[in-house]
């Protein structure tokens, strides 16, 4: 594991953010692509609808995708769960009308060495919130929550539960300020040691690029709803 942990160190990097990066007709392409794409899940709890990038659909938009992506961080694999056929997806693409709490993306496959994950906005109002705390023990919400903390018989694709967190980055107060403007679905005991390394404000036809070891969440900042793709590679 610590072997694993220091190579996956040496591809790290600050989160970016490409600006102007899909035009118009792309972001279009995109909003298109999403109608057309049956819905995976639609998590009630979360109030938040999930759909897989299958793929098929657009040609032209996973052609597109790799494309960019690969000019801005280099080589790299897709790292998705699969379809019912056993094909890669490109990613998740979600509508959210609740803010998704902590967790990290660091993947299923512990044999995997994670990369960098993308966020493509589809609609204007939101921010994602990257916080400098990092953590390597696969995909991961955290959690205060003893109904939460309670869920082991998880389904293939579903983040762990856990509190480990609060034990990894000391006892500092998370800043108030901060969570009164973007975190207050968060339960502020849950962010204690935590300190923001960056707030991506959502806008249509950029991309944020962000190490899959990051902790992050969504904001509180929602008008209605939001919609996003999530993309996820490996080495």
């Amino acid at each position: 594991m610590e072997e694993k942990r220091e190579k996956m160190k040496k591809f790290e990097s600050p989160p970016k953010v490409l600006k102007n990066f899909f035009n118009k007709e792309e972001i279009n392409d995109f909003l298109d692509l999403y109608k057309k794409l049956p819905t995976t899940v639609h998590n009630k709890k979360q109030n938040v609808i999930k759909k897989r990038w299958l793929q098929g659909y657009s040609e032209k938009l996973e052609k597109l995708f790799s494309d960019r992506l690969k000019s801005e961080i280099g080589e790299f694999k897709m790292d998705n769960l699969q379809d019912d056929n056993g094909k890669d997806i490109y990613g998740l693409i979600q509508e959210s009308y609740s803010p998704i709490g902590l967790h990290v993306d660091a993947g299923f496959n512990p044999e995997n060495l994670v990369y960098k994950q993308t966020l493509i906005p589809l609609t204007p109002v939101g921010s994602t919130v990257i916080f400098k705390n990092r953590f390597y023990g696969g995909s991961t919400s955290f959690t205060l929550d003893k109904e939460e903390l309670k869920k082991k018989n998880l389904s293939y694709g579903q983040n762990k539960r856990s509190s480990e967190h609060i034990n990894l980055y000391g006892e500092k107060p998370f800043d108030k300020k901060i969570h009164e403007k973007y975190l207050t679905h968060e339960n502020i005991e849950n962010l204690k040691g935590l300190e923001v390394e960056f707030i991506y404000e959502w806008e249509v036809g950029s991309m944020l690029i962000f190490d899959r070891s990051h902790l992050h969440c969504s904001s509180s900042v929602i008008e209605g709803k939001k919609i996003g793709i999530a993309t996820f590679t490996k080495k």
